[in-house]
């Protein structure tokens, strides 16, 4: 196969540059306090648990019900943001998560965090996949997995800094009488409130409404985005229904839930499993150790993404990284020291980061439109109910034999799933990069 080319015309280095720089820096920040609010209940149950005299099993329910909340409302939000358009849909979304991840720091017993977090997964339903979606109107198949991986970076990165920071709020924040890990919630979940006019004022809903693009550049994109239609399996004759239905698509969505399954496992118990494994260290300690996997699994994100959008390659990608992570999970359950497990955990994170960019690249090769939004919903709703079935089971194995590792076991097996079907995909659902470059190059300059 020949090398593909990297830009065609100026048009398009100014127009991905510019894409690039006004768009991704904004909707990676919003994922970072995205991240933050959906996985500080790990590091809240630190001091929280016994305060609220929560077991392992409440715990792993009160992490995974936040998932049937984002369950439930993600298609039919996806089907709002293509309807309405991403400003104002996204900006709803910010007001409702930022305000219920705030009041969770008030909560007074188990029943009524497990009403919050299920509130917080309604709140924020179809964020992510509305974001999938939103990037899919300006981004073409050659650059997707690298634009969804720059707002993905906001996983490790959440973790990376929520960590140190979540660490000294549990140590040092102790005001107005409330307990540290209330103010944990009220204070990282108050950024999201302060984006809300940030993302009406910065967000166009799609290419025609960007006030930073020349009228040329509008047109260049509309016309490599319709030549991408044109290219998808099925664009012009699947329905929302027949996409729900597709068997690739839920194909992707058994792969998303064994991820999903154990990726969620090794966010919402790392911080308790490293605090056992260092025994006695503070929980500033910690949150700094949670830095190390989560840095390592930013980087490899980035350097798997972009090799996988040079190649277009995809099934491979995805099976080596769920291999690794499953591999190191397993290992996990072994005779161990805090230096072997922070190797482990890293290895974990670096299979588990760079899959998920390429994996949420793939529903955009074969999809287009409102079949996309259905789709790339479906998904994500799927891949978050192992969200929910993962740290549950997790929590229900410890409390039944008082040992963790029994369920990142299970947790590792999943991701040997995952691999697994991640190798009985297509291997390739569009042309080479070169290929569908020029033909898009012939169309602009014939004028489509």
């Amino acid at each position: 196969m020949s090398s593909p080319k990297i830009v065609s015309n100026p048009i398009e280095a100014t127009t991905v540059r510019k894409l690039r720089t006004r768009l991704l820096p904004f909707l990676f920040s919003l994922y970072v306090v995205a991240f933050i609010d959906r996985i500080n209940l790990g590091f809240a149950a630190l001091t929280m648990n016994r305060e609220l005299a929560i077991t392992s099993q409440q715990f792993g329910f009160a992490a995974g019900i936040f998932f049937w909340g984002y369950f439930l409302l993600e298609i039919p939000s996806n089907l709002m943001l293509h309807k309405i358009g991403a400003r104002v849909w996204i900006t709803r979304i910010l007001i409702t998560w930022g305000a219920v991840a705030t009041l969770t720091g008030f909560v007074q017993s188990a029943n009524q965090l497990y009403v919050g977090r299920f509130a917080l997964g309604l709140a924020e339903a179809g964020y992510f996949p509305g974001i999938v979606l939103y990037l899919g109107y300006w981004f073409r198949q050659r650059e997707k997995a690298q634009a969804i991986a720059l707002i993905l970076m906001g996983i490790p990165l959440a973790s990376v800094l929520g960590g140190p920071i979540s660490g000294l709020i549990l140590d040092h924040a102790y005001w107005l009488g409330l307990s540290s890990w209330r103010w944990l919630f009220i204070l990282e979940g108050s950024p999201a409130l302060a984006c809300v006019f940030l993302t009406y004022l910065l967000l166009p809903s799609r290419p025609a409404d960007a006030k930073f693009l020349s009228g040329e550049e509008k047109a260049w994109i509309a016309v490599q985005m319709e030549q991408e239609d044109q290219q998808k399996l099925g664009a012009r004759t699947t329905s929302v229904v027949r996409t729900l239905l597709h068997p690739r698509v839920w194909l992707l969505a058994c792969i998303g839930f064994g991820h999903g399954f154990a990726g969620y496992t090794f966010s919402f118990w790392l911080p308790q499993i490293l605090k056992s494994a260092v025994g006695g260290q503070s929980n500033t300690v910690v949150g700094m150790l949670v830095m190390i996997p989560n840095f390592l699994g930013l980087i490899a994100m980035i350097v798997v993404s972009r090799h996988s959008d040079r190649t277009l390659e995809r099934r491979y990608h995805m099976a080596t990284a769920a291999t690794l992570s499953g591999i190191a999970m397993l290992l996990l359950g072994a005779p161990r020291s805090p230096f072997v497990s922070v190797v482990l955990f890293s290895a974990v994170a670096m299979g588990a980061y760079s899959f998920l960019p390429v994996f949420f690249s793939m529903p955009g090769e074969f999809l287009t439109g409102l079949s996309a939004a259905a789709g790339i919903a479906l998904v994500t709703s799927v891949a978050n109910f192992g969200g929910f079935v993962g740290p549950y089971t997790v929590g229900l194995i410890r409390q039944r034999t008082g040992n963790t590792y029994y369920g990142l076991i299970c947790a590792g097996i999943f991701f040997l799933l995952s691999a697994s079907l991640a190798l009985a995909l297509p291997k390739r659902a569009l042309p080479a990069p070169d290929q569908l470059s020029d033909a898009a190059e012939v169309a602009f300059e014939t004028g489509g």
